[in-house]
């Protein structure tokens, strides 16, 4: 199934953030939530995580999967973060799979990571991802980048990041088990 980090900046999208995290948990995939600093990480409304690690301890030679929640300051503060960049260069370099949502997908274009690829952000900052061909849908899935548009999308694209770990028998398995209509 594969071993997967999702990066909580201060200033995350608490939704985005914890569906993801939830949907993975109960399927079983192995997900490590990386602060970018130690200690409780503030979302963007005060809610606070405690992370597992932080982004100092991941090794992108074990990771399948990174994943970028959304929210502002949030995305501002992995744009700025080098540590970020390096490990998804590093993972995208092996041929490992990145995921954003909301206003993440902006990061991995500023990174250099969407060129030429589908690609979907949060409508009003279209924008932000010069270099990709824009596409106004909840979930795009091109190659080994997965994006997404906002909070209201964030069960549709935690249920395609299950699907893509551990397959669509288990992704409708967990959805029949949480009441969620799925695909």
């Amino acid at each position: 199934m594969g071993k997967v980090a999702i990066l909580l900046a201060p200033g995350y999208e608490e939704l985005e953030a914890v569906t993801v995290i939830d949907v993975l948990r109960r399927g079983g995939i192995d997900i490590v939530i990386a602060g970018l600093e130690e200690g409780p990480i503030p979302s963007a409304r005060n809610v606070k995580i405690v992370p597992d690690t932080t982004i100092d301890t991941l090794d992108p030679e074990g990771i399948d999967l990174v994943i970028l929640p959304g929210g502002i300051p949030g995305v501002e503060n992995l744009k700025k973060d080098s540590r970020v960049k390096q490990l998804l260069q590093k993972v995208r370099e092996k041929d490992k799979k990145c995921a954003a949502i909301c206003a993440a997908p902006g990061a991995l274009a500023a990174f250099g990571l969407l060129e030429g690829k589908r690609a979907t952000i949060y409508p009003a900052l279209k924008e932000e991802l010069k270099g990709a061909q824009v596409e106004d849908s909840p979930v795009v899935v091109d190659g080994d980048i997965i994006t997404s548009q906002g909070p209201g999308t964030a069960m549709a694209f935690a249920f395609k990041l299950l699907e893509i770990m551990a397959g669509p028998q288990k992704a409708q398995e967990i959805a029949k088990q949480m009441l969620v209509s799925w695909p």
